[in-house]
């Protein structure tokens, strides 16, 4: 988002400002970086203690420790929801400040003094550099989809402990470890993509593989995060307007950086702020409007198309214009959102009403989702904690808009942190509100009529909706936090301003009521459950009980934008993962030029339209298109996370640094044995295998007694299952060669002795002319060096003028 003619944020100097005064400590000019015109291009990375710092990380450390021993030994007692949010903190700050920077300093060596691939190209369009903390709200948007928001929602049905163990211990080691690394790797690599890396490191047999997969596999993650988004959207005219309108906003945003007021971030930040706060409320004015409303209510079809268009232009148009600034606004709505949802937990303080472990731990008769606690948690939380599309984001898409080396720590890290914390957030929601009306929720009608003796469908009354959900949930032998049976309970506001707990039937009834909602007994997917948990922390000290309603609406507008940033991300990468696959074909060489304008359309076009495609029938057909895949999607996207730590081991290999090899490795290892159980277990297993299903949907449908629109589903099941089992083993397959390549070429090279850049693909070096802060907010030695380079670099440009 910042132009070329800006100055790492700072505005070009006026004549009379150009003196730099040298007031540099020794230590401080140890650490600043020049290249050979004397040109200051970076500040060294350095760890400095002070007995005041020192003693503020014993404190974190204590304090994280000891909510740490409360969350994991409490047992038959209420404990609070704040201690989740400080362990998190405190265990995200301990993990950035000391196992990041070791990375850093031990694999990455990070160096200033070598250009970025945003300065060696700089093309205006796809090679930009980017302020930090725009780039850094960008990244963000491309990672944050639903995972973090609906996983952690249905892996509760297994009690806390394991949930918030993977999100926080899973992200430190493995999610934001990956993202860091893969961001790195590809920022050394000209911003190539993952699977054109995987071409140069590995041979082109295994960057095949990967390719392909990376293509397929970021269709149906497309298709299936649009369609999420679109399910939130198509009845909502506030999500319809206030989310189309960032678009505006994003190029008024991209315009105003880039021509009015270059490198002004803090101003263009201000002005986007302003605008989404009138757009919300805007929103919510055209909701109420009898005239207004009907325009911005669009079918899910309507809404496909108008995604469709929208995707290929952020994904054809230049970074600068529109997805960097809308992305970096939605991350301005997701942060502060967040915050406001810190403050809401710590006011409202709500007591976990579900234990450590619950009795589903041990079964895999969940309602939420089938299978063992091993694998499947770990693959329902998915990117809380871990996420292999974020490699292919981290990959050919951030590294072109980078400014410096040393900010790959905070984008990379830093960025995955948060959205670890986000799953966080998500898990409070789903733990402090009634197990009763967690399970009515999230349960489908089919599992409740299968569990009450009553047969309900969507259109069902909400009074026989709410009967069959209670009379489901009291035949679970599911214990609440203090070992008793788990009741249907809802605590509201009476008529006379008293808090009032309501059991039952009337507990769903006065639950639907206060959202505004008829019924809220089978949705799910997590998606209710998180707004309506959402509503409740926000409504404890904005609005009161009677803005819960309001709260609920906006949370479910949160969560398809949310969602929405990534479907735009997503396409770019998929264009870049195309046209690196098509140039190695020789006569379609050119389509690797990321530059070259009519390669960037038709691979755009071929993007859109394959994940596009399988959206369009996913809602014109409940049991077709994108409906069909998702169920493998959680576990292919966790295979490809096991192919980012293969690439990036083997870079680490020929570098020379195996040594630090563990790094990535452990939880390559840990990755391989998930993935790999799971997608087993899903070919194989009697029960909850794909085959298995498929075998049963043909005997119901050889028997005869199925007749219209059941004998349809069933058959649509029955081509589903296969499908998805087909498409598993393919996967499995792919996979494990990749894996197969990457363990030889790490023999290879171990055994050949030889080890350095040269081996590899990287890109020689090139002396950077650019200055960028690598914080988030510029130290005072940075301010120092920032003020200098702006006197010095102007001064050089004088100088090449006059000699010219």
């Amino acid at each position: 988002m910042t132009s070329a003619a800006s100055t790492a944020g700072t505005p070009a100097p006026a004549p009379g400002k150009l003196e730099f005064k040298d007031d540099y400590t020794p230590e401080e000019a140890e650490r600043v970086i020049r290249n050979s015109k004397g040109l200051p291009v970076g500040v060294k990375p350095k760890m400095v203690w002070t007995w005041p710092k020192a003693l503020l990380w014993a404190a974190i450390s204590i304090v994280c420790a000891i909510g740490w021993a409360i969350l994991a030994v409490s047992r038959g007692e209420q404990i609070s929801a704040i201690w989740f949010v400080v362990v998190a903190i405190c265990s995200y700050a301990i993990a950035y400040r000391f196992y990041a920077y070791y990375i850093q300093i031990k694999i990455m060596r990070t160096d200033d003094a070598n250009a970025t691939p945003a300065e060696r190209v700089h093309d205006g369009a796809n090679f930009e550099r980017t302020d930090r903390r725009v780039l850094f709200g960008q990244h963000f948007a491309g990672i944050s989809g639903a995972g973090p928001l609906v996983g952690p929602i249905l892996a509760a049905q297994m009690g806390y402990l394991p949930s918030v163990l993977w999100i926080i211990l899973g992200v430190i080691f493995a999610g934001a470890v990956q993202d860091m690394l893969m961001l790195w790797i590809s920022a050394r690599r000209r911003g190539r993509s993952f699977g054109q890396m995987a071409a140069d490191e590995m041979g082109k047999f295994g960057g095949m593989v990967l390719s392909i997969f990376l293509v397929v596999m970021t269709a149906i993650a497309m298709a299936f995060l649009a369609l999420v988004a679109i399910k939130a959207m198509a009845a909502s005219p506030w999500a319809v307007f206030s989310i189309g309108m960032t678009i505006p906003i994003a190029l008024i945003m991209g315009c105003y950086q880039r021509f009015l007021r270059p490198g002004r971030v803090i101003e263009t930040t201000i002005l986007g702020f302003v605008l989404l706060v009138l757009d919300i409320v805007a929103g919510g004015w055209i909701a109420d409007s009898p005239v207004l409303a009907p325009i911005f209510t669009l079918s899910a079809k309507e809404l496909v198309i108008a995604l469709v268009i929208y995707s290929f232009c952020a994904a054809a148009l230049p970074h600068w214009l529109l997805v960097t600034p809308r992305d970096y606004l939605s991350t301005l709505m997701k942060i502060g959102t967040l915050v406001l949802l810190v403050i809401g937990i710590i006011i409202a303080n709500p007591s976990v009403k579900v234990p450590g472990l619950t009795e589903l731990a041990s079964t895999s008769t969940g309602p939420t989702f089938s299978g063992n606690l091993f694998p499947f948690l770990f693959i329902t939380i998915a990117c809380g904690a871990l996420s292999g599309f974020h490699g292919a984001v981290s990959s050919g898409l951030t590294p072109k808009a980078l400014e410096k080396e040393n900010q790959i720590r905070m984008i990379g890290y830093g960025s995955m942190l948060v959205e670890s914390f986000t799953a966080v957030i998500a898990l409070i929601a789903a733990i402090t509100i009634s197990q009763g009306v967690y399970f009515s929720t999230n349960m489908s009608a089919a599992q409740i009529s299968a569990a009450s003796g009553m047969t309900i469908t969507s259109t069902s009354a909400a009074d026989e909706q709410a009967e069959a959900a209670v009379k489901a949930v009291n035949s679970m032998k599911v214990s609440d936090i203090e070992g008793n049976q788990m009741k249907v309970t809802w605590e509201s506001e009476g008529s006379n301003g008293d808090t009032k707990t309501y059991e039952g039937v009337e507990a769903l009834k006065q639950a639907a009521s206060d959202i505004g909602e008829k019924s809220i007994v089978s949705r799910t997917g997590g998606a209710t459950t998180f707004a309506m948990g959402m509503a409740s922390f926000l409504k404890s000290y904005l609005g009161g009980h009677n803005s819960m309603a309001f709260w609920y609406h906006f949370a479910i507008m949160f969560e398809a934008l949310f969602i929405l940033t990534t479907v735009d991300n997503g396409t770019r990468v998929a264009r870049y993962q195309i046209g690196e696959m098509l140039a190695n074909v020789r006569k379609l060489k050119k389509f690797g030029d990321p530059t070259w304008r009519p390669g960037n359309i038709i691979t755009t076009l071929i993007a859109t339209a394959l994940w596009g495609t399988m959206l369009y029938m996913g809602v014109s057909d409940a049991n077709g298109g994108i409906n069909a895949m998702v169920p493998i999607f959680g576990i292919s996207n966790q295979l490809l996370a096991a192919a980012c730590f293969m690439l990036v081991t083997v870079c680490v290999v020929k570098m020379g640094r195996a040594k630090y090899a563990w790094i990535p490795v452990i939880p390559l290892v840990w990755d391989v044995a998930v993935t790999f159980t799971a997608d087993f277990q899903k070919i194989f297993d009697s029960k909850i295998g794909y085959f298995a299903a498929a075998k049963t949907w043909q005997a119901k449908i050889d028997s005869g007694e199925l007749t219209g629109e059941a004998l349809t589903n069933a058959k649509a099941s029955l081509s589903n299952a296969y499908l998805d089992g087909v498409l598993s083993v393919f996967f499995l397959i792919m996979m494990a060669t990749f894996l197969i390549c990457g363990v030889v070429v790490i023999v290879k090279t171990l055994k050949a002795g030889r080890f350095g850049a040269e081996t590899t693909s990287e890109d020689p070096f090139v002396e950077s002319e650019w200055f960028a802060p690598t914080s988030l907010i510029a130290t005072s030695l940075e301010k120092k060096v920032a003020r200098e380079y702006a006197a010095k670099s102007y001064e050089l440009a004088h100088e090449s003028k006059a000699a010219a």
